[in-house]
């Protein structure tokens, strides 16, 4: 029986490994399409928004 449990650490090690490594790589650029949808918005605002002075 003591055989059979430093056979199975091993294996949970590899079960855990691949889980992890599956979810370190998991696809993250679903929020992305907001936050650029709001940066293009903040940047169209400070573009209308202005200061009183001429450039130069």
């Amino acid at each position: 029986m003591a055989a059979l449990t430093w056979l199975l650490i091993p294996l949970f090690a590899a079960v855990g490994a691949a889980i992890w490594a599956s979810w370190a790589a998991r696809n993250r650029t679903a929020g992305d399409v907001a936050e650029l949808a709001g940066y293009n918005r903040f940047r169209d605002a400070m573009d209308k928004s202005g200061s009183g002075t001429e450039p130069v």
